[in-house]
């Protein structure tokens, strides 16, 4: 809402602009002052009231999505966004089998009516397993909060040739290791296998996390963008970048071990303001160098 409302500016639409971002703004205090549930968001209410996502739920306690998005959205408060962010880490993140989790514990006995999802088994699909749409929304709100080691180990968990690394886990997922499954089962015995492949969905979504929030390269009206956010140990890496016939070889160095912010971007030897180039159109090969600090 806050997004169309700057685009409704921007086309001289000054009335819903305004109705908009007060509306936006009603719903953001609407949300911290009864969606907040002490250490994450709750996810929902049923028509009774009662909460959906809360410590006081025997299933669904927490849900990935009300934390993600708190972040993503840019409308949790910044302290109640970590805090929710590191319960995901604490009741989410099934390091054992390498899932994170849309919710947990599954659906299976409540006699509330939470909709289609009770249809599947506990730990299928949405219903408590790993959906990777939601896991990717994890991933991207990690690195916006500037936890670059955190990302990336979830972005490794997410890979699907890792899970396929020994002969172990190739029986164990059962599907191709080399496309995204849009699932990943949670609850024994069908845990750790995957199961509807070739989602194309979470699999633009994944690209857009690796290439955009953790390496940091984001086109935006004709200029490149650099805000990376990696593991610490990360020292350096390189990209290419081809824009139609111009070309681009970057190279970001990490001297000091940081995970985010970007100190210095030079394009040709040539220092640049700000955090961004110009894409040019000229056909040449050009170098960019980004220091982070």
């Amino acid at each position: 809402m806050s997004e169309f409302a700057g685009l409704a500016q921007a086309r001289g639409d000054i009335e819903h602009a305004v109705a908009w971002r007060a509306h936006a703004a009603k719903l953001q205090a609407a949300v911290e002052a009864e969606g907040w549930d002490e250490s994450w968001y709750r996810r929902a209410y049923f028509d009774d009231g009662t909460p959906l996502g809360s410590a006081s739920n025997t299933e669904c306690r927490i849900d990935s999505l009300a934390q993600s998005w708190g972040v993503i959205s840019g409308a949790a408060d910044p302290e109640r966004a970590r805090l929710a962010m590191n319960s995901v880490r604490e009741y989410l993140i099934q390091y054992g089998d390498d899932l994170v989790l849309l919710f947990t514990p599954p659906f299976d006995k409540t006699p509330l009516d939470p909709g289609y999802i009770k249809g599947y088994l506990p730990g299928v699909r949405e219903n408590g397993g790993q959906y990777t749409h939601a896991a990717v929304w994890c991933v991207i709100a990690y690195a916006m909060l500037g936890d670059g080691d955190q990302a990336a180990e979830l972005l490794h968990m997410l890979n699907p040739i890792n899970r396929t690394a020994n002969r172990t886990g190739v029986y164990a997922y059962k599907v191709e290791p080399y496309v995204i499954a849009a699932d990943i089962y949670a609850v024994p015995p069908h845990a750790r296998r995957g199961g509807w492949t070739w989602y194309t969905g979470a699999a633009g979504w994944f690209y857009r996390a690796g290439l955009e929030w953790m390496l940091g390269l984001n086109i935006r009206a004709g200029k490149m963008h650099f805000n990376p956010c990696i593991p610490r140990e990360w020292r350096s890496y390189t990209l290419r970048y081809r824009h139609e016939e111009t070309c681009y070889e970057i190279i970001v160095n990490n001297p000091n071990g940081v995970s985010k912010g970007v100190v210095s971007i030079e394009l040709d030897g040539v220092p640049q303001l700000g955090s961004y180039i110009p894409l040019l159109h000229d056909g040449k090969t050009h170098q960019v160098l980004v220091a982070m600090g």
